[in-house]
């Protein structure tokens, strides 16, 4: 046995205090939960069976939602990509950590040169203390520069497209008429996004009408590769993101025309997974989080997603840009049920520190909280009683139990003005999840508690050097 832990050692770079203990574990039985996170890219509150599409068939999702919890109220941080992936890594809102812009742009792009500052602690790097074995599958989003890739942010490994799938547009005298032509009619030579092994571009353009299967791939791999130690894997799909891409064996499938064959191929490829889980009897020792990282793109008409009875979509600060389709899965262990406390991505390094056993970082502000209680529990209010939505570098509104006020709101898109409102707009969202009844004017008390809530908050609010806007 400790000529084996050397050898564990000198793989993973542990300690052998840890990796004794991890052995220990596995010996016993009481081994260590694993944690798998799917990510997708766009995706609706609407879109899938379980949270009431009526055209798209999510047989697995749906399976996986009811013997698990289905979350009705649990919110990306932010509204677009670069932002939102960053909160859910380091447990802290994008204005803590430089990752947000008040740019028309919003997100990292290839020229970018910044990223994720490497002072920040992600899931991987806490899970790593623990012995974890960890890995970065799909979209990254979070710097291009080599500094830094997943490999530099905790990841013991990566594969994947390392930034939006519509980034790397082929032609730079195209009209603005074609290349919404592309998007809406894709082909794989239109962009040349790479495709990276670690640090290495392995395939340009990616074929991507492949890469779902492709990323589900490389992740059953890690799996099997690692199924007698604990693993930490991000697989964060470039689905539905437009341009929107499926396999051949999904074209045409759906009655949601082609949006529909992405998500099915989608649901498809979790099935596989959680398959591959139940195969190796490791189902009830990994707690499996599926999400999105916003709300739907719809511009695109009926190629982008749904926010289903949400007001709003990508890029805005109403529901249907933040609030995402959540389900945690863990048979045993999460106690089957619909969940309607308030919840975000922001929680999941908390709740993921606490079931490794692991402290959560100190020496810095976290925006989350530990869920376990309402993973283990019957469901109640959970430890979450408030969201804030952020925009850039202004805070645009702010949700308090059932009730949510805009201080500012803009539309997704476009180069409309912000309007801030001397009176907040108000919605209770028990009573009003589509935000359509203002009810400042019977509620000033609450208006008025959630003016200090607000008011705390940005006083907590250190600036920090922007990220994204660094060329």
């Amino acid at each position: 046995m400790k000529r084996i832990l050397a050898i564990l050692l000198i793989l993973i770079g542990g300690s052998s205090t840890t990796l004794q203990s991890t052995a220990q574990s596995v010996r016993s039985g009481n081994r260590p939960t694993n944690f798998i996170v799917i990510f997708c890219d766009d995706l609706g509150y609407g879109d899938l069976g379980s949270f009431g599409n009526p055209t798209i068939r999510t047989p697995h999702l749906d399976r996986m939602a009811a013997e698990g919890q289905r979350w009705t109220s649990f919110y990306a941080a932010d509204s677009v990509c670069t932002p939102s992936r960053s909160a859910l890594l380091t447990g802290r809102l994008p204005i803590r950590t430089g990752m947000y812009s008040d740019t028309p742009r919003r997100v990292l792009f290839p020229d970018s040169k910044g990223g994720l500052p490497q002072s920040e602690v992600t899931i991987a790097e806490i899970l790593k203390r623990k012995g974890y074995a960890t890995a970065a599958v799909g979209k990254w989003h979070l710097g291009f520069q080599p500094e830094y890739l997943p490999m530099k942010h905790g990841f013991d490994s990566y594969f994947g497209i390392p930034y939006s799938n519509d980034m790397d547009f082929v032609g730079q005298n195209v009209s603005t008429e074609e290349r919404r032509r592309r998007m809406m009619d894709p082909k794989v030579e239109y962009w040349n996004v790479p495709l990276m092994r670690n640090e290495q571009v392995v395939e340009r353009p990616a074929d991507q009408t492949t890469v779902t299967r492709r990323y589900t791939d490389e992740a059953i791999g890690f799996v099997r590769a690692n199924q007698n130690r604990p693993f930490f894997l991000y697989l964060a799909h470039s689905m539905p993101h437009m341009p929107l891409f499926r396999s051949k064996e999904f074209a045409g499938r759906s009655q949601r025309g082609i949006y529909g064959d992405v998500i099915e191929e989608l649901d498809s490829n979790v099935g596989r997974l959680l398959d591959t889980l139940r195969q190796l009897r490791l189902d009830k020792n990994t707690l499996v989080v599926f999400t999105s990282d916003n709300g739907p793109w719809m511009l695109y008409n009926e190629q982008g997603g749904t926010a289903g009875l949400l007001r709003g979509a990508k890029g805005g600060t109403y529901e249907g840009g933040m609030r995402e389709p959540t389900i945690f899965w863990q048979p045993g262990t999460v106690r089957p049920g619909v969940v309607t406390a308030i919840g975000s991505t922001l929680d999941l390094l908390p709740t993921f520190a606490a079931l490794a056993g692991e402290k959560a970082p100190t020496d810095r502000t976290l925006d989350g909280h530990d869920l376990t209680g309402l993973l283990r529990s019957q469901p109640g209010s959970g430890p979450r009683q408030t969201m804030f939505y952020w925009r850039g570098s202004k805070l645009f509104a702010v949700r308090h139990g059932s009730f949510k006020a805009h201080f500012i709101t803009k539309s997704e898109y476009g180069s409309d003005p912000a309007v801030e409102h001397p009176t907040p707009l108000l919605y209770n969202l028990d009573e009003d999840a589509a935000e359509k009844f203002d009810v400042a004017a019977r509620h000033p008390e609450v208006i008025a508690k959630i003016r200090e809530i607000a008011d705390a908050h940005l006083r907590s609010i250190t600036p920090v050097e922007n990220q994204l806007d660094k060329r």
